[in-house]
């Protein structure tokens, strides 16, 4: 064995503070400086957008440039240096690609993020830095390991590197019309990648393109990893799962446990810890007033913070809301979405003065429902993983959840008998089995306080750390390449 740290390059087509639109965002902003804290060298690549911030901008070092061959192209790419909290971050600069409003949603973004990932490959050879790990991140990243195999295997530099797929959500896997194999990826000619690029008759899926050629999968929970191999969750990307269940895994994702702390949480009204719960009784105060709410301690207070659309649950929400708010239980949603969900929470808002609906995003709001909900409700058709329980959990407020995906990892159900739990879960999809949970779970509210605060300090004290899952990841690094 070498005594050397193993190289990770961690590709993302977006990583807070820099640019983010969701979950991916936050996985990429926070994984790599646990993973550097488990003894891994790890360098960040992501696409230097038109919207990162200036500030950010400013501090970036030019380090090199060169032209990316792609299809027909040579394209200009230049690498931006920058270190951010103690991890390195190199932006791929090409403005025709990148220098826009919006990291998404445009008519050529096949040929971006084909771009985007051809340039992670060739840019190893341009930085002082010894990569045996390329983690590629959902389907913007996913051609970088079939590029990598089908043009590169030839160079020494390249012979050692193993590649790491993660799927944050199978539901989106870049799916294009069969001209972009020939015209942008160059690939049409190698029989062995045309077969397994395609997904039926003319259509590409960059996804599937990584399914195949990486040599490990992975998601971001154990549950989703076994859902993802079934038709029902596996958008027609289960037989290939199937196939490669060997080297597929879910190892569940972390938070950020010191932005997400209601010790030191500059938005909430009164700090608490586990050890001392004071403060969250007056932070349960502020919400209800906030809310327009009766201020009571004695009544169940039960929030969600979510995009309102059917994947989130929205329809079982709907079913119960007339059956949780007639029993008195008091309800604050907030969250924007699909119209028809956002009319309906406006009406159970003028219907019920225990009801509130706040459809807009205010991310100081969120942390004040995190503190001052006794409940937090998550019932989800499908959750990758989630974050929204986890931080739920932090603050003491109990989920309420769906078993499925990241849910049932990491909430455990309540066990009357023993008084066990971090939560409450029902198992199907069903509007009816909701409400009895939701139901049941105001009864321990309001007849076994005992158990409610055991519960609460279970929650509290859970390890949801990005530690945990950076040490998973490098066990599985290092799979890969046990001589290092």
């Amino acid at each position: 064995m070498s005594n050397r740290n193993l190289g990770v390059v961690f590709a993302s087509s977006e990583a807070a503070p820099f640019a983010k639109t969701g979950g991916l965002g936050d996985v990429a902003g926070s994984l790599p400086a646990a993973l550097k804290d488990a003894g891994c060298n790890v360098v960040v690549m992501l696409p230097k957008y038109g919207s990162i911030p200036q500030h950010y901008v400013d501090r970036m070092e030019h380090i090199a440039d060169f032209y990316v061959p792609l299809g027909w192209r040579q394209e200009y790419c230049g690498l931006e240096k920058l270190t951010e909290r103690g991890v390195d971050y190199i932006f791929i600069d090409n403005e025709r690609y990148f220098k826009r409003d919006q990291l998404y949603s445009y008519f050529d973004d096949g040929e971006r993020f084909a771009f985007f990932s051809k340039a992670v490959v060739e840019s190893l050879q341009h930085i002082d830095f010894q990569c045996d790990i390329l983690h590629c991140n959902d389907w913007q990243t996913a051609l970088a390991p079939v590029f990598l195999r089908e043009f590169y295997m030839d160079m020494p530099l390249y012979q050692n590197v193993k590649t790491v797929f993660t799927i944050h959500n199978i539901a989106f896997q870049g799916q294009y019309g069969d001209k972009v194999l020939s015209d942008v990826c160059g690939l049409a000619h190698i029989p062995n990648a045309a077969r397994q690029l395609y997904c039926g008759p003319q259509t590409v899926n960059f996804m599937k393109g990584a399914l195949c050629y990486s040599d490990r999968i992975t998601t971001v929970s154990p549950t989703y990893a076994r859902e993802i191999q079934m038709p029902f969750y596996g958008e027609h990307m289960d037989g290939i799962l199937r196939e490669r269940s060997s080297v597929l895994s879910g190892i569940l994702n972390g938070i950020d446990m010191v932005t997400w702390d209601p010790r030191t949480d500059q938005s909430i009204a009164a700090d608490y810890t586990a050890a001392d719960l004071s403060g969250k009784k007056e932070c349960k105060a502020a919400l209800q007033r906030e809310m327009g709410f009766e201020v009571r301690d004695d009544v169940p207070l039960m929030g969600m913070v979510t995009r309102l659309t059917k994947q989130k649950g929205m329809d079982l929400v709907q079913y119960a809301l007339d059956a949780v708010l007639s029993r008195g239980i008091q309800v604050v949603v907030l969250g924007t979405g699909d119209t028809c969900y956002e009319d309906s929470l406006r009406y159970f808002d003028w219907k019920y003065p225990n009801m509130a609906a706040r459809i807009t995003f205010d991310s100081d709001l969120s942390r004040r429902i995190y503190a001052g909900c006794d409940l937090f409700l998550m019932p989800s058709l499908f959750e990758p993983c989630g974050l929204s329980q986890m931080i739920a959990m932090r603050y003491g407020t109990l989920p309420i959840v769906r078993e499925t995906g990241g849910l049932k990892d990491s909430v455990q159900p309540y066990n009357r008998f023993t008084g066990e739990g971090t939560g409450f879960s029902f198992a199907n999809f069903n509007g009816d089995e909701m409400t009895g949970v939701i139901l049941a779970a105001a009864d321990v509210f309001w007849n076994n306080s005992n158990d409610w605060k055991k519960l609460q300090i279970h929650a509290m004290t859970r390890d949801f750390s990005w530690r945990r899952s950076a040490e998973e990841y490098s066990g599985l690094y290092h799979g890969l390449h046990p001589e290092v």
